[in-house]
């Protein structure tokens, strides 16, 4: 049952809190008492839970694959100093979802709690438009780290290169392309038929990658054939290549940090496939941003430290496989390094194809997607919401033949993905704010006073993020095909959402279960 008036769950004993040591069969009847019934089996602890926010990041491969950004931006100032900042922020948007989704634990993620937070006199109208953002990141940002591992994929082939000087693998489109299918199918396989799984898969995950960034650090500070940069390089030197203002350069070289981090709050799809969801995923959330945090610079600094001309680095759609090249001085153990980062891709794409069905599923089910009967469909072979993630796929799919336009298609695909995820994520915690904060009182994550600060915090890197990552990397922009799609890909998903909403949403949508 729910209480309508409050709009807060009930527990089997009619409090509104959740004990923390909830155990699977609880976690069951409070997902009943907030409307929905429980379809999807309970196989992850805090600590797989949290292994999984890990993955769904893999901090290191994504700081790789969007090192041109703040090497344009603003060079090593940009890269080190960036980071800090986009994971105290990030820190702040982690623990602010984690104080609502204590109350509201559900796999409908921020949709849901935004229209149990808002007033019933526009809850509707404000849930649609968080869900449809919330889907469409997470299809986006899929989409994104498929294509970065393509790209970063054809940057690690040519280590390897001619006598000539000539790359081995040209990178034509069509080879691009076929890549990212290959990539992308591999990575719904493996989602689909190995669910019960995929929490090992995580686990290894977190090993192999403190294991792959020691590697590189060891390696390329040791080896060092161009030298190294002195510490004064490393943290303060700034260097704007963007044709950007200084300071709006810097803006937009946070994109790299803000893809790395965009899928903070995408764990909260997993809720109803963890063990004690009110308690785990909160703590989950904020643990892992703090393990990203060391992760990032333990892997960023050593890459500083070797660095090679910026100036030729910017010419590369993937600079790291080039850095590390240069430190190691060759070819076969510049790819040996990278083979860590490349693996933890594919591990990646596999988390996020994962937390995408379960966010279109439950976005699905209550019936806010065209076809949501064919979409909302858990397959009772593989316990996963099959059609859901083939959707996602085919979306994905065509949405990557934009590359044959547009070179900078993934600047659009990682760009859209960060818009429309932190826009989701501001909703709910706005609306909370505006409530006074006073639904969150009754969670097991409650913050207090510091639940302002970050509040506060989330909303204002809200307002900034939106059109930042809208403009262009560099400009002036004399190509339309390195023009930033972001916007065009973005508005594309809006009207398709306003249309059906029109169509068919206004007179038949009724929203999460109240």
């Amino acid at each position: 049952m729910t209480d309508i008036s409050g709009k807060q769950p009930l527990s089997t004993n009619g409090l509104h809190t959740e004990s923390p040591g909830l155990d699977e069969d609880s976690a069951d009847q409070l997902l009943v008492s907030l409307g929905y019934t429980p379809e999807l089996a309970r196989t992850r602890s805090t600590l797989q839970a949290a292994f999984m926010s890990f993955v769904l990041a893999s901090i290191p491969y994504g700081l790789a694959t969007t090192m041109y950004y703040p090497l344009v931006g603003g060079g090593p100032v940009n890269v080190i100093w960036g980071w800090v900042a986009v994971s105290l922020i990030i820190l702040c948007v982690a623990a602010s979802l984690g104080e609502i989704t204590s109350v509201y634990p559900t796999a409908g993620g921020v949709y849901y709690q935004t229209f149990m937070l808002a007033p019933p006199s526009w809850r509707h109208i404000a849930a649609w438009t968080c869900g449809w953002l919330y889907v469409v990141g997470n299809v986006t940002i899929t989409l994104a780290v498929n294509f970065g591992t393509t790209l970063f994929l054809v940057g690690c082939i040519n280590v390897f290169d001619t006598e000539d000087g000539v790359d081995v693998l040209a990178g034509e489109p069509y080879q691009v392309f076929l890549i990212f299918l290959g990539i992308t199918l591999l990575c719904n396989a493996i989602s689909s038929l190995c669910n019960r799984w995929l929490p090992i898969l995580d686990t290894f995950a977190i090993f192999w990658t403190f294991a792959g960034v020691i590697a590189i650090m060891a390696c390329v500070l040791t080896i060092a054939k161009e030298g190294r940069r002195d510490a004064s390089y490393v943290f303060t030197h700034f260097e704007v290549n963007s044709g950007w203002t200084p300071g709006w350069s810097f803006m937009v070289g946070l994109l790299q940090g803000a893809y790395a981090t965009s899928s903070t709050g995408m764990l909260l799809s997993m809720c109803e496939e963890v063990r004690a969801p009110a308690t785990q995923v909160p703590k989950a959330m904020v643990i892992t941003v703090c393990i990203n945090t060391i992760a990032g610079l333990m892997f960023l600094i050593p890459l500083i430290f070797v660095l090679p001309d910026i100036q030729d680095l910017i010419l590369l759609a993937q600079p790291v496989p080039a850095i590390i090249k240069s430190a190691v001085g060759d070819s076969g153990g510049a790819f040996g390094l990278l083979i860590p980062l490349l693996v933890l891709a594919i591990i990646c794409g596999v988390g996020c194809t994962t937390a995408a069905s379960r966010c279109i599923y439950a976005f699905a089910r209550d019936g806010a997607i065209p076809g949501s009967g064919w979409w909302k469909k858990i397959s009772p072979k593989l316990d996963v919401p099959l059609n859901a993630m083939m959707l996602s796929m085919v979306v994905q799919i065509l949405l990557g033949l934009i590359y044959f336009g547009s070179s900078a298609a993934y600047n659009a695909f990682s760009g859209v993905g960060v818009i429309a995820l932190t826009a989701a994520y501001a909703s709910p915690i706005i609306i909370s704010m505006l409530n006074g904060r006073q639904t969150v009182r009754t969670g097991v994550f409650y913050l207090g006073p510091l639940g302002w600060f970050c509040n506060i915090v989330s909303v204002c890197w809200s307002l900034l993020a939106i059109p930042l990552f809208c403009m262009p990397t560099t400009v002036p922009v004399t190509d339309p095909s390195l023009m930033n799609y972001a916007s065009v890909v973005f508005v594309g998903f809006t009207a398709i959402s306003v249309g059906w909403y029109i169509f068919w949403g206004r007179t038949h949508y009724t929203g999460p279960p109240a």
